[in-house]
């Protein structure tokens, strides 16, 4: 792992401990001589990661659509910022720089472009490793709805395996570290399912 993308929220209404949470990320991403590459955005959680690798002596990659290329939304300190012309062309953009994701807490965005990355890590676009880190237990429900989804059918069990989650960033960078993709991703084209 060279460059690690992270995912997470740009609201500025969230609890203290969650931006805590974001910094730390950011700082132990650029302790580890990572780069961080993200959306480029100035506030919120977006703001702190990049604050907090920066302030490691890390660098870090913003990519911006130019709709939201402003003094109000994007970050002015960045190692290297790229304006694109879309949402598509910056998601795009991220997944194919980085060599792991990580989402922290967010909103219907992050949510999205963890889904996104999920899903095409399941049709073998990719096999770069995913997390979550889970601060203030913030993804307990996802997590829940992920087992019910399995549990209920709609996912097989190998697909469960496509990413991995831990409480601390740390933790969580050594879980993508050593993170090897699951066997019979293929499962939903062949049937040919273990469980």
């Amino acid at each position: 792992m060279k460059t690690i993308c992270v995912y997470c929220g740009s609201s500025d209404k969230m609890r203290p401990s969650y931006l805590q949470a974001a910094y730390q990320m950011g700082e132990a991403i650029a302790r580890r001589g990572l780069t961080l590459a993200y959306g480029a955005g100035c506030t919120g959680m977006m703001g702190a990661v990049a604050d907090g690798a920066l302030q490691a002596g890390g660098e870090v990659v913003g990519v911006i659509p130019a709709m939201f290329a402003n003094p109000v939304l994007m970050h002015n300190g960045l190692t290297r910022l790229d304006i694109v012309d879309t949402m598509h062309t910056r998601k795009a953009r991220l997944v194919d720089i980085s060599d792991a994701f990580i989402a922290l807490p967010g909103g219907y965005g992050t949510f999205e472009e963890l889904f996104e990355v999920l899903t095409w890590a399941q049709i073998g676009l990719h096999r770069k490793p995913v997390g979550l880190l889970n601060a203030e237990h913030y993804f307990d429900p996802l997590l829940a709805a992920i087992e019910h989804a399995r549990a209920e059918g709609f996912m097989y069990a190998e697909h469960c395996g496509l990413f991995t989650h831990a409480e601390q960033p740390e933790a969580l960078l050594q879980a993508l570290e050593n993170f090897q993709s699951p066997a019979n991703l293929d499962v939903w084209l062949t049937r040919q399912h273990t469980k």
